[in-house]
């Protein structure tokens, strides 16, 4: 186990920054908040112990929620405690997330109101009044992410020596360079198409950057000059850094590819005049879709799926915003798209490709600094085998903040021991050039009885996934997709092996992904465990998952699409029981979506019996907290900050008896019905009083948290002056990350 320390190298461009560690405090009087509205409305209600739970102004909008979460994220573009550069990267994010949400839930919104199928949610929001909200709210956010960029970030960025240089900006030596690219790199790979009758409207690639030109005169054909579509080379970077020697000294200068683009157009049309050029991009619908009863092959129908989500139904539309309304018009009409889907927006269309600046830009004092994330004592400096560490207790790792190593390390030491027999994995999102399939596939080679259940739609990592499943079968391991109908979300390893005694069995249980990288940027839990009940559990899932047959009876674990549901409904319902017999009563729910209605009533039955009831949300919430009689004693909160929060967690004080299970599964209707889940106890008192801890440690953060209201608003948590500035990512960062 000492060579662990090898295996986690300080991360780069991810790490701490300067943070006064105080002691946590329980008591939010000294906090004073900062207002921030999203012009959203929240619906009337009247409130009394006897209301109607079902009551749709019990609850917010999903998508609306959704949107503010993204808003969340912009608002860290515009935190000073952050370096610049990630400061853009949330922005960059933010674009990023937005598009998703116009790939998958608008897409959906737009499908069901061609339908004419007006679906009204729980909050009573119809689809169609839906829309208008939310086009309502993201072009004002839009509009508000170029300002950010535009106003603030360049010009800091410019104070840095950083510069995006425009094309008035070039110098002589600049455009020469500039248009000796655009003949050796840009011209040889890209293709005008006028537009005529022999050359109707291109299928345009989703997301992809675009220009759309007016041209005037005759070309070699006598044709009359009229417009064409130019799209940009999918194959080249974004964003261009200049030379070494064309850059003033001290300077990091970038040009875009579409400043280049536009600035040699002419080039591309000979003896024509360019009236006007104007870039644009196309967000289509990128949701797959696939019949679960009409398909033979999965592998095969997503490959199918996969290319048809290039060219998916138009949902927005993205233009510079000095283009003329006829041409406006004009593209609205070929992507049968409505006013309300144009986007006029005061820069490049496609931002979200600008991650490459990230990574070109050597500044790494204007990034998080780096840190080393750490290991549990029992791991510390063992000369132990992780197995033997595992008999002895169970092991919970808290990343980032605490090595992911150790998982990895489980699996290539199963993978090269000789009394190992069987290894079962689930996997879901691994990344490319995972360490994880590399273990299996070694495992496989070496004779070990490997299966895998690879979950091939989880959604926007299908080809990778695709890849995965081959590779792994041509090392000879055992690759099934789960069930049809549910997608495998569940975090699970099980590894057999033989010993003294007999065949004994290990386990890891997680709530977030094996994924090395993502490890290092979300928080999540791992518990490594021997515990025979536990996983005993485990092995009877992957039984379920592989083979067929009825439910089998699982004494520990909870699962969904079965039991989990039910038994959180049940939790719930005990505390509030506890509560109005007088006895202790706490609940603490940490997870990444609250949407799903039985459970949000059962949180409002625990509330109306006087159960304090703290959840951090960090996304979605549809939960309306604070109604007098209904939810005065749920506090909602969302913490946003370096790391994107993704444990699920949930803590019962049960009459002082506490009980702490982790999850793979969210408070979402698709989680507990439509996904196999695992959701695991833990079992060892020690690990509930740490988990507890760090729960605390989230409800007292004043720096990166944001309140949930009443009438649907976030706001943001700032310490008031003398009081200790709490991050709970900074402070669990200095509690578990190696010290140097």
């Amino acid at each position: 186990m000492s060579e662990l320390h090898g295996q986690d190298s300080t991360i780069e461009q991810d790490n701490r920054q300067d943070f006064h560690h105080a002691e946590l405090i329980s008591d939010e009087s000294h906090l004073r908040v900062n207002h921030t509205r999203t012009g959203v409305r929240a619906r009337p209600v009247t409130s009394s112990s006897s209301a109607n739970l079902e009551d749709a102004s019990l609850y917010f909008n999903r998508e609306i929620s959704t949107l503010k979460f993204h808003i969340r994220v912009l608002e860290q573009a515009l935190d000073p405690s952050h370096p610049l550069l990630n400061r853009l990267m949330f922005l960059l994010i933010f674009s990023s997330n937005l598009d998703e949400f116009f790939e998958i839930r608008i897409a959906g919104l737009k499908r069901l109101i061609a339908l004419q199928f007006d679906e009204v949610g729980i909050d009573g929001m119809r689809s169609s009044e839906l829309m208008e909200d939310i086009s309502r709210i993201a072009h004002e956010q839009v509009n508000r992410q170029y300002r950010i960029l535009n106003d603030t970030l360049i010009p800091e960025l410019a104070q840095q020596n950083i510069y995006f240089l425009r094309r008035a900006d070039w110098t002589k030596e600049q455009k020469e360079w500039v248009s000796d690219y655009f003949k050796e790199e840009i011209t040889p790979v890209i293709s005008p198409i006028g537009l005529d009758p022999s050359h109707p409207f291109p299928r345009l690639v989703n997301k992809s950057l675009n220009f759309i030109v007016e041209l005037e005169g005759k070309d070699a054909f006598g044709r009359e000059g009229g417009l064409a579509i130019l799209p940009a080379p999918r194959s080249l970077p974004r964003l261009i850094r200049l030379p070494e020697g064309l850059r003033r000294p001290g300077c990091d200068e970038f040009i875009f590819l579409s400043s280049m683009i536009h600035a040699h157009a002419e080039e591309l049309f000979p003896g024509m005049k360019i009236m006007g050029c104007y870039q644009f991009r196309l967000t289509r619908n990128a949701d797959l879709t696939i019949d679960n009863g009409e398909i033979s092959d999965l592998a095969s129908a997503l490959k199918g799926e996969l290319l048809a989500r290039r060219y998916g139904d138009g949902v927005r539309l993205e233009i510079v915003n000095n283009c003329p309304s006829h041409l406006t018009d004009f593209l609205l009409r070929q992507f049968n798209l409505e006013p309300r889907d144009l986007y006029l927006v005061d820069g490049p269309v496609n931002l979200s490709r600008l991650m490459s600046i990230l990574g070109d830009a050597e500044r790494p004092d204007l990034f998080f600094r780096p840190f080393t994330p750490g290991l549990p004592k029992a791991l510390n400096n063992s000369q132990e085998s992780l197995f033997d560490l595992m008999r002895q207790e169970d092991i919970l790792l808290h990343h980032p903040f605490q090595s992911f190593a150790p998982v990895e390390y489980l699996l290539r030491e199963a993978a090269c021991d000789p009394s190992v027999l069987a290894i079962k994995q689930t996997l879901y999102r691994t990344g490319t050039n995972s360490p994880i399939v590399s273990a299996l596939v070694d495992a496989a080679r070496n004779g070990k009885e490997v299966t895998v259940v690879i979950e091939l739609r989880a959604r926007f990592d299908e080809a990778d996934n695709l890849a995965f499943a081959a590779r792994l079968q041509e090392a000879g391991a055992i690759v099934i997709y789960g069930v049809m109908a549910y997608k495998t979300h569940a975090k699970m390893l099980h590894i057999v092996r033989r010993e003294k005694g007999g065949l004994r069995y290990y386990a890891h249980l997680g709530t977030g992904n094996y994924h090395s990288k993502t490890a290092r940027l979300y928080t999540d839990y791992s518990l490594l465990t021997a515990n025979e009940k536990l996983c005993e559990d485990v092995y009877l899932v992957f039984q379920q998952l592989s083979g067929m047959g009825k439910q089998r009876k699982i004494e520990t674990l909870l699962h969904a699409p079965f039991v989990l549901h039910s038994r959180l409904v049940e939790m719930i319902d005990r505390e509030a029981k506890f509560a109005e017999k007088g006895k202790k009563a706490q609940i603490i729910i940490k997870c990444n979506s609250l949407t799903e209605p039985k459970l949000i009533r059962a949180l409002y039955r625990a509330s109306q019996a006087g159960v304090r009831c703290d959840l951090i949300i960090r996304g979605m919430c549809c939960l309306r907290p604070g109604l007098p009689g209904v939810s005065e004693n749920i506090h909602v909160r969302s913490v946003v900050g370096r790391f994107l929060e993704h444990t699920r967690v949930f803590y019962f004080l049960n009459d002082s008896k506490p009980e702490v299970w982790a999850s793979s599964a969210d408070f979402m209707e698709r989680n507990m019905f439509h996904r196999v889940e695992t959701c695991f106890p833990l079992l060892d008192k020690k690990l509930i009083q740490r988990v507890r801890k760090d729960l605390e440690t989230y409800l007292v953060d004043n720096c990166q948290a944001w309140i949930l209201t009443v009438e649907g608003n976030y706001t943001k948590l700032v310490p008031e002056e003398g009081v200790p500035a709490i991050s709970a990512q900074e402070t669990l960062l200095f509690a578990y990350s190696a010290k140097a």
